[in-house]
């Protein structure tokens, strides 16, 4: 069986093979692999200059200072570290959040509800955009954060940061953002866009899996209570030996999504027209994502009268996902599509589909012909 075409680039992107060299460089014994902590030789000086590197290399994609990047294992981390840490050394006691931000935003909300905290839940648009008067008329004086992501991994939906960000930073309301799937994508500014935490990933951007950081506004004099106790590795935030090799790789990474972001963006684009023009052919389908706020890569479609996880088994052709990597092995509904008001029996028949770096217009039209073919079938025309 050949390999299926891979349109699933939000759930994970392959590493780039210069990534990878340059993480290779930081492994063996012939290279730099010492531990970053190791203050007494060589070795430990060499891996510590490698990591402090990447940490200017992640601070300049969004123009921060180089101190104010912390290292975690990934966005997940990073998404707990930024609410829990704060939400543990302050004295307000109330957050406001989205109904479809990522799992690892709702879940943390969650349980910090269980430990006597209060949360709003705001209600997106029908594309699945949260606004800033929303977040203003929600705000309370005990509110102490906002987190509100800047794409949404299902959707491909983009928030505008900003707007919510000033209303935040005007009313002395930290302003967090899970910015995983538009970190490198779409142009991030931490200053003109008043964020004080962002949460990043590096295997969205053709880095490796298990690193990540968050940003950490050192002006706002934000301390975060540590989830991970140890050798108080990262100015006390987050303790663990750090992975050298995959800190360097983000970093690579990262520079590369920034360098050609343009290109990538007009290229992907080009890819998603292409994909549409094929996919509106096929009756009954709806777009979820919005048509001007978005990512080009990621796309999500919904096919009245045929159910999804049905589709996908019909499509051993394609590497799709009826949802979020993390959710994938659930049974209901989106969650996401549930909460823009998108009835069950066709958020059940909705796909998403994600384009990337190695997708060419081959594959795309390949994957459009599958995707009518079988949808005809599967409805009996």
């Amino acid at each position: 069986m050949p390999t299926p075409i891979y349109l699933d680039y939000a759930a994970t992107t392959p590493v780039d093979t210069r990534v990878i060299e340059r993480m290779v460089a930081h492994m063996s014994v012939d290279g730099d692999f010492g531990n970053p902590a190791s203050r007494s030789h060589a070795f430990g000086w060499q891996a510590e200059e490698a990591v402090e590197a990447a940490r200017v290399q992640i601070a300049e994609a969004i123009n921060a200072d180089p101190r104010e990047i912390v290292w975690t294992s990934g966005a997940t981390e990073s998404d707990n570290l930024a609410l829990k840490g704060a939400a543990f050394e302050a004295s307000r006691r109330h957050l406001i959040t989205s109904s479809i931000e990522h799992k690892a935003v709702l879940d943390c909300c969650g349980f910090l509800q269980q430990q006597g905290f209060e949360v709003t839940y705001l209600t997106p648009d029908a594309w699945g955009r949260t606004s800033a008067e929303q977040v203003r008329e929600a705000l309370r004086e005990d509110t102490l954060m906002v987190s509100i992501m800047h794409v949404n991994n299902e959707l491909g939906t983009a928030n505008d940061l900003r707007s919510i960000g000033e209303v935040c930073r005007s009313n002395g309301v930290l302003f967090h953002t899970d910015a995983a799937q538009g970190f490198g994508k779409l142009p991030l500014d931490v200053e003109a866009m008043y964020i004080d935490l962002l949460s990043l990933s590096a295997h969205k951007i053709y880095g490796p899996k298990g690193i990540g950081a968050l940003y950490v506004r050192r002006s706002q004099g934000l301390q975060l209570a540590p989830q991970m106790h140890g050798g108080g590795h990262e100015m006390g935030m987050r303790s663990g030996t750090l992975p050298a090799q995959q800190i360097v790789g983000l970093g690579a990474a990262a520079q590369l999504m920034v360098e050609h972001m343009d290109s990538e963006h007009a290229q992907l684009s080009a890819l998603r027209q292409r994909f549409l023009s094929h996919v509106r052919q096929i009756p009954d389908t709806v777009v979820h994502t919005h048509p001007e706020q978005h990512v080009p890569g990621i796309v999500n479609v919904g096919f009245a009268g045929v159910d999804g996880e049905t589709l996908l088994l019909a499509l051993p052709g394609l590497a799709v996902s009826s949802g979020s990597a993390c959710t994938s092995a659930s049974v209901e509904p989106s969650f996401v599509l549930r909460g823009l008001g998108i009835a069950d029996d066709l958020a059940h028949s909705s796909l998403r589909f994600s384009f990337g770096r190695f997708t060419d217009a081959a594959e795309i039209d390949s994957a459009a012909q599958q995707l009518a073919t079988t949808v005809g079938r599967l409805r009996g025309s």
